[in-house]
């Protein structure tokens, strides 16, 4: 299938745009509320979501090789950027909005995953609602299920198990079925528990376990 980029690239943005617009309602308490993406809280994640394209390439492989570690260099600038007034942070995202994104390798739906995926753990947590496009979600299930989900999705959580999504008509992988919205199955995929009690299938119990929620 290939892939309109420009179609992504729109995608990003106007995630990137109603990120921008909710962080603007928050106040420092909340985002102070821890995300769903460990050991950051909300403002962090908004500073990560910056930190993708106003860190250059080779800032972050300067700072992963520094840090011998790709993850420690995501979290590491993120943290860094995290220390600007949240209001900087959150202009700088929608100003920003358009800037394209297609790392090498894993091409223009990392972002796409990476946004979405964000956006859960800043909303979830928040109690407030969740409602990714299953369109969209579904072109983040294409990358989170394919050969490059690197610090995405754990290692051997998909093995032997196929997604199907209630919400469109996609199936993703072979193996023991686990059904559910396309958001939730987005999210689980991604290491997050919070939404596992939304699917259901002869294969998530095996799943549950792997996450460690059963």
């Amino acid at each position: 299938m290939r892939l309109d980029r420009d179609v992504i690239f729109a995608a990003v943005a106007d995630e990137r745009r109603q990120i921008a617009d909710l962080l603007d309602t928050l106040d420092d308490a909340q985002l102070a509320t821890p995300s769903l993406c460990a050991g950051w809280d909300i403002k962090t994640v908004a500073a990560h979501l910056v930190s993708v394209f106003a860190d250059s390439f080779w800032v972050f492989m300067g700072t992963a090789l520094r840090r011998a570690s790709m993850a420690r260099a995501v979290d590491g600038l993120a943290r860094c950027r995290a220390r600007l007034p949240a209001d900087e942070i959150v202009t700088s995202l929608r100003q920003n909005a358009d800037h394209h994104l297609s790392p090498p390798l894993f091409g223009p739906l990392d972002p796409l995953a990476d946004v979405l995926v964000h956006r859960g753990d800043i909303t979830i947590p928040l109690d407030l609602p969740f409602e990714p496009d299953p369109a969209r979600a579904s072109l983040a299930l294409d990358f989170l299920t394919g050969p490059w989900p690197f610090g995405f999705v754990p290692l051997g959580l998909l093995r032997g198990i196929s997604l199907h999504a209630t919400d469109v008509d996609r199936t993703w992988r072979t193996g023991v079925e686990v059904r559910g919205s396309t958001a939730a199955l987005m999210m689980t995929i991604a290491g997050r528990a919070v939404l596992v009690d939304e699917l259901e299938g002869p294969g998530l119990p095996l799943l549950r376990h792997r996450l460690g929620a059963d």
